[in-house]
């Protein structure tokens, strides 16, 4: 079963995300700042994360810098869903690894798994 570790600081569309996609079949680990989610890649390295950019503690940029400087972690696809649309901060994601960008008001949940399983073969 495929793994999707999905970075979110808001609880409810965390959980939400959570059971779209074990519905659609993945194992999902859900952390809520960007520690705790560089702690769980090293725990067990997921197939994809589903990272939000505003976080507390440890926001999404920052987790995407450490993954960059981590041999382990930095092959790992990021998805980037976030509320922060300006061209500057996909630019900056994408640079920083993230192999999409999804701006969360303009997309569904199910639009969502449909990228998480594009991105992954599922």
């Amino acid at each position: 079963m495929k793994k999707v570790l999905v970075v979110e600081d808001d609880q409810f569309l965390a959980n939400a995300y959570k059971l779209k996609l074990t519905k659609s079949g993945f194992d999902v680990v859900i952390a809520f700042d960007g520690a705790e989610a560089l702690q769980a890649m090293r725990e067990s390295v997921p197939d994809v994360v589903l990272l939000d950019l505003i976080m507390p503690n440890v926001d999404g940029f920052a987790c995407l810098d450490a993954m960059q400087a981590d041999e382990k972690l930095k092959k790992i696809p990021v998805i980037i869903a976030s509320n922060l649309g300006q061209k500057e901060d996909i630019e900056r994601a994408k640079s920083l690894g993230a192999v999409d960008f999804i701006i969360k008001s303009n997309v569904s949940i199910e639009e969502i798994v449909q990228k998480v399983t594009a991105v992954i073969g599922a």
